[in-house]
């Protein structure tokens, strides 16, 4: 089982422009840093760093703390976003781990720090039943993709991407390229204020709630 983290180098301004609307750009980068920090170390614990991939838009060396997120992707395979819009990176993003070798992969982003590798688990278990296994989101969307055949992911082309019917859409281009797809619980995103600080009270001990914690008096945010 390898695992694939499709994200975005935590640069002010380039990522959480809508939770950066309400509490500023510079903390909404810190907030994606220590979003993807917790994901990646999750990863690592559920998979080991030898079967990780990091697909990644921007540069680490220059991103939020950076020389953290180099040092957690020690021993992981990195590969640069290809394509015009979301659906063509993240087809491309499977089919780099494709060409790496044969075997299943799941699929994540970097909105969900309070994923646990035991959910990871119990995602990839949904395999053995389906060839596919989609996670729905809160905002329509969905939060991890887990497939037999990562090659698969092709259909994933031409679905639109960031839309209250993503998850649906999504279901349906894997069923009509064949594919059984299984179910996984339902997560939040973190896209704003109530997001950040339901997911931060959900999961305390990660890097993300530490954050959130130590930034939210700082930044002005009020419940």
């Amino acid at each position: 089982m390898r695992a694939l983290v499709v994200a975005k180098a935590p640069v002010t301004g380039r990522v959480k422009t809508r939770l950066g609307a309400d509490v500023g750009l510079d903390v909404a980068a810190d907030m994606a840093a220590a979003a993807l920090l917790d994901t990646v170390r999750c990863c690592t614990e559920a998979f080991g760093s030898a079967q990780c991939h990091l697909s990644l838009e921007g540069d680490l060396a220059g991103a939020v703390r950076g020389a953290e997120l180099l040092a957690a992707t020690q021993g992981w395979t990195l590969h640069t976003q290809v394509g015009d819009g979301f659906d063509e990176r993240l087809a491309r993003a499977h089919a780099d781990v494709a060409a790496s070798g044969p075997g299943p992969v799941v699929q994540v982003g970097m909105d969900t720090p309070h994923i646990t590798p035991s959910l990871l688990r119990e995602v990839v278990e949904g395999l053995d039943l389906h060839d596919a296994v989609l996670g729905p989101a809160e905002d329509g969307g969905w939060w991890v993709l887990a497939l037999r055949d990562p090659a698969a992911a092709a259909c994933l082309t031409g679905v639109p991407m960031s839309t209250p019917s993503t998850g649906v859409d999504t279901r349906t281009a894997l069923a009509g390229a064949g594919l059984s797809v299984g179910d996984c619980p339902t997560l939040v995103d973190v896209d704003t204020v109530a997001d950040a600080d339901l997911v931060a009270s959900q999961a305390p001990g990660t890097l993300f709630a530490r954050a959130w914690a130590a930034r939210r008096e700082h930044a002005g945010v009020h419940a």
